[in-house]
């Protein structure tokens, strides 16, 4: 017998192996300065995932979270006595 392939069976064969997947790729966004030392270090360290796999992304951030915290910190943190600690 002589059977003819349905389109839809030829369809899902591939004629060409698949493509390679594409390398990172840099997104060109603008990072302004904030003035802020710790916090212009930590937000230039997100150009980092411009140049890693997807799967790198998260240890850049959290690396980067950590920094942007610290900074913080250290704005809450003040020298000298606070308003209603010198009393006695």
């Amino acid at each position: 017998m002589n059977e003819e392939v349905p389109a839809a069976a030829r369809a899902q064969e591939p004629d060409e192996a698949p493509a390679e997947p594409a390398g990172p790729v840099a997104l060109g966004l603008v990072r302004t300065p904030t003035g802020h030392a710790g916090a212009d270090a930590a937000l230039e360290r997100l150009a980092d995932v411009d140049h890693l796999p997807a799967d790198g992304h998260v240890e850049v951030y959290e690396d980067v979270h950590r920094g942007l915290r610290s900074a913080l910190t250290a704005l809450d943190a003040t020298e000298g006595p606070r308003p209603h600690e010198n009393r006695s």
